[in-house]
């Protein structure tokens, strides 16, 4: 067993380590000897710390990637690609361990955290298929006259992640990088850095070359390193938008291949002929799943109509949830104080709170807010427009299908959006009106699964091209176009 496995096995409080820098296979400080406290936020306890890196650090990490890069390179893609087979059955070996380290150090709870894992995993599957997927085909394109593509690695790349999935969101972007033959840096978040050291482990188990990937841990400094950095060709950003947009921006500016996911306002729209039982769970689980803390989540439900009874039935099933058991904690206490903030501006404004999430949670210190509806609330309020990032949910009532589209339509994000309905023409309408890059019908959270990819369209993404799937690795490669000719044709022109 590894030396940094997570022992704990349920909910109870658990000190664990320091997390370091993982620099060509080995654990190392920081160059500044800085640290900051990890919390359990089930808890508003600290149960580690974690180093914090800056620019030192960054060319550290890079150095023992640009060594290491070119063997991993020379490699055939099926030979890196049994790194990920052996990645894949590590993690299915250890996914209890795995998801209570992950439950403890973001606040999930023990489901929604294995979930995380097990699409990880999936995320890992994929990229051991690449090996049969990246032929980049052939083509005689004139008698004598072949092309074909190549594609070949960026060289030394990396990608800064999120709190909300600590183990997912790097999986998103490491197999693709890794099989199509790059160096990979990591910066986790400072809150939640436990799942990405276990990857790290768990990859060097794996068989991957010491330097192929590298963990830096840290903060703003250590993400504006890897922006500057110009010996890094490309960079994936996972979290809120108006960071996102800084990031696209700075490391635009040293030539590299940037791609940077932001924030949502994820809107719902249920008409009278939605399934009543369908939609109304799926709502729920869509607001409340992952304490509502993820970009997929739903932000506003958009009442079509006379669907009193939807609505009804989503208010008694978010009522029945009990912070602690059904829905995982808060990250931090000012995320959980900012929550709270637009709750009771909300009702200082007049719209009805039918489920009410405040004061919830168990007994102890740690940062709860429960299932929280917010009925009748006006299409400008700030509710119904900002990024809440909690278990909340906005009811927004309107007569008509264009109404609610045009709604949708104004906000400044574009991440996901859905319809609860039994027609097949207004689910059409919809998804083809819809200013979303993820759209579902009668699902709450459309996030494609592999070989699709995930990524937003307007102020939810910055850059071009997605993170997963096959978008995913094409922006990790670079596509080398070869044409060749071994003979001369009797009947040739200026071209053939």
């Amino acid at each position: 067993m590894s030396k940094l496995a997570f022992e704990a096995r349920d909910y109870g409080f658990s000190e664990y380590v320091t997390a370091k820098n993982w620099i060509g296979g080995e654990w190392t400080q920081s160059a500044s000897g800085k640290t900051e406290e990890v919390f359990n936020p089930r808890y508003g306890k600290a149960m580690g710390s974690v180093v914090f890196s800056g620019a030192k650090d960054v060319a550290a990490a890079f150095e023992a990637a640009s060594k290491a890069q070119p063997g991993w390179a020379d490699l055939p893609t099926r030979e890196r690609a049994q790194v990920m087979y052996r990645l894949k059955y590590l993690m299915e070996e250890n996914l209890d361990e795995l998801s209570w380290l992950l439950s403890h150090e973001n606040g999930k709870t023990f489901g929604q955290a294995k979930a995380e894992v097990m699409k990880g995993i999936e995320c890992v599957e994929f990229g051991a298929s690449l090996a049969n997927q990246a032929d980049g085909g052939q083509l005689d394109v004139s008698r004598g006259v072949n092309c074909r593509t190549i594609y070949e690695p960026v060289g030394v790349v990396a990608g800064v992640t999120p709190f909300n999935f600590p183990t997912m969101v790097p999986l998103w972007m490491i197999p693709q990088a890794l099989v199509g033959g790059n160096a990979f840096l990591l910066k986790p978040s400072e809150r939640t850095p436990y799942g990405a050291m276990r990857l790290a482990e768990l990859l060097k188990e794996a068989g991957l070359p010491d330097g192929v990937f590298n963990l830096v841990n840290g903060g703003k400094e250590a993400v504006e390193a890897l922006c500057d950095h110009e010996g890094i060709g490309a960079l994936g950003f996972v979290g809120s938008t108006p960071v996102a947009q800084i990031v696209y921006e700075r490391a635009s500016k040293t030539g590299k291949k940037v791609v940077c996911l932001g924030g949502a306002k994820n809107h719902l729209v249920v008409v009278p002929d939605a399934d009543r039982e369908l939609s109304s769970s799926n709502i729920v689980a869509s607001f409340t799943g992952c304490a509502g803390q993820r970009c997929m989540a739903a932000a506003v439900l958009l009442a079509v109509g006379d669907v009193q009874h939807i609505i009804d039935d989503v208010v008694s099933q978010a009522s029945e949830l009990v912070a602690g058991k059904d829905i995982g904690a808060i990250v931090t206490p000012e995320s959980r104080e900012r929550i709270l903030g637009y709750i009771d501006e909300a009702e200082k404004e007049g719209f009805t709170i039918a489920v009410d999430g405040r004061g919830q949670g168990p007994d102890g210190d740690g940062w709860w807010v429960g299932a929280t509806v917010i009925d009748h609330v006006e299409p400008g309020a700030r509710c119904a427009t900002e990024e809440i990032f909690g278990p909340v949910l906005s009811i927004i009532r309107v007569d008509t299908l264009e109404e609610a589209l045009a709604i949708e339509n104004a906000s400044p994000f574009g991440n996901a959006a859905a319809i609860y309905t039994t027609s097949g023409d207004i689910a059409e309408r919809a998804v083809r009106r819809f200013q979303a890059g993820m759209c579902g019908v009668n699902i709450g959270v459309p996030v494609p699964r592999e070989p699709f990819a995930f990524g937003g369209w307007n102020d939810s993404k910055f850059g071009h091209g997605d993170i997963t799937g096959w978008d995913g690795f094409a922006f990790w490669t670079r596509p080398r176009k070869v044409t060749t000719k071994w003979a001369l044709q009797s009947d040739q022109t200026w071209m053939s």
